[in-house]
């Protein structure tokens, strides 16, 4: 029997060889072990990471839904504040008509009352009652000045405007000053941009209120250039103002001296509210004791300087001039007090006077009494939406003739005056006084 035993050096490399395969088979199996438990693993964490993203969609959803709610809780708060806010403004407009209606008849009794009078007592008493109803109509249209500027739905109409022109209404305005006190207007041919009328109403704001403080020496207005720009500019030698307080009197019925003064306090809130509608900067230069600065930055359009006077021609307030005699006057207004008070003014001049309440009314009173008027003077805000344009465009319909008319309103004379000017109208704001109602009413005579 032959001998079959491996020698023991080839059975020692093949037990060393059957060793390495099986430790290399264990590797592998260790190997596959680890990424079986691997994959396990991520597949664990995949869900867990879905499972969150799952639960932060649902808490984004949430929030996404919280804040749609907010939006239209917002949004529904707005509109209301909105409403409240144009609520305020068109009472405001209704209560300022309806207050300076019976002032304004009050002031034009007042102002003839005080012409005719020769008592020097009487004539005083009727001065300081007069000086009262100009203080409560200052008021009134300052708060309704403010409610307009504060809308969100005023017009701004931005054009050129000539700063000489600008500085020659002003002087004519303002007037000469009695006292201490010198105004001056450095005119200049530059053209700015802006608003005409609420440019107006920001100078003459400051100017008056430059005058206000101002004891003795002068109030300068004029204008500097600063590169494309142009300062107005309102110098005064007034107390002047520590710079801690120059915020404050912008503030509504804020005053920091002299009680004695004048005034509602809110010239100058009116000043910044309509700077900030325009996108003018304002600025105020002034320390205690050395006067004050307020300028105003507009927009620059073209140069030159020059003195412009202010002296005006005095008036005779008692002369009753001779186109008044035996003329016809139609005055058409639906305040009872305020047409009262036209009917006897007007024939206290000598004219014969046709009224009503309105456009119908007045065809009628006319027709009836088979007249035609010289002239119209009317209101502009009539009952059931009617104007006075309307009165005027009717009454000449029927006349054929293009008769003189004159509408006085509680309302902003240059925002009628656009309406008014295609009839050639004239426009006065109320409340007025005897001699300027009777001086526009000549003219218009006259002319006519």
């Amino acid at each position: 029997m032959p001998d079959t035993a491996m020698p023991t050096g080839d059975l020692a490399r093949r037990v060393e060889k059957l060793e390495r395969i099986n430790r290399a088979l264990m590797q592998r199996i260790d190997q596959l072990d680890a990424a079986r438990s691997s994959s396990y693993s991520l597949a664990r964490t995949a869900e867990q990471l879905e499972r969150e993203v799952l639960a932060r969609n649902k808490d984004l959803e949430r929030a996404l839904m919280d804040l749609s709610a907010s939006n239209r809780d917002l949004a529904t708060a707005r509109e209301a504040a909105e409403e409240a806010s144009r609520a305020k403004s068109r009472f405001l407009r209704a209560a300022g008509h309806d207050l300076l209606q019976p002032l304004s008849a009050a002031k034009l009794l007042l102002s003839h009352l005080e012409d005719r009078s020769c008592d020097p007592h009487l004539s005083e008493l009727v001065s300081q009652i007069s000086a009262n109803f100009d203080s409560a109509e200052e008021l009134i249209r300052m708060l309704l000045e403010i409610a307009r500027l504060d809308s969100q739905r005023l017009e701004i109409n931005p054009s050129p405007v000539a700063l000489g022109r600008l500085f020659q209404r002003l002087a004519g305005d303002m007037g000469p000053q009695e006292g201490a006190v010198t105004l001056r207007f450095v005119t200049s041919s530059e053209t700015v941009v802006s608003d005409p009328v609420l440019l107006r109403r920001i100078a003459q704001n400051l100017v008056s209120n430059a005058l206000k403080y101002t004891r003795a020496g002068r109030v300068l207005v004029g204008a500097r250039r600063a590169g494309e720009g142009i300062w107005l500019e309102v110098h005064d030698t007034g107390p002047g103002i520590d710079p801690a307080d120059q915020a404050r009197i912008f503030n509504e019925f804020e005053r920091l001296s002299r009680a004695d003064v004048p005034g509602s306090g809110l010239g100058l809130s009116i000043v910044q509210r309509a700077c900030a509608q325009l996108g003018h900067r304002i600025e105020v230069i002034s320390a205690p004791g050395r006067g004050s600065c307020f300028r105003v930055l507009l927009p620059r359009m073209g140069g030159g300087l020059c003195l412009l006077p202010t002296a005006t021609v005095p008036r005779d307030v008692r002369a009753i001039p001779d186109c008044f005699a035996r003329r016809i006057a139609l005055v058409v207004e639906n305040d009872r007090a305020m047409r009262k008070a036209f009917v006897l003014l007007l024939r206290s001049w000598g004219m014969t006077v046709v009224d009503a309440d309105g456009a119908g009314a007045a065809l009628a009173a006319l027709q009836d009494r088979a007249l035609q008027p010289d002239v119209i003077l009317t209101d502009y805000r009539l009952n059931d939406g009617e104007t006075g344009l309307d009165v005027i465009a009717a009454v000449r319909g029927a006349a054929g003739e293009p008769i003189p008319a004159l509408i006085v309103s509680g309302e902003c004379a240059e925002a009628i005056a656009v309406g008014a000017q295609p009839l050639g109208a004239a426009v006065m704001e109320k409340p007025v006084i005897e001699i300027d109602l009777r001086d526009m009413l000549q003219s218009l005579l006259e002319a006519g």
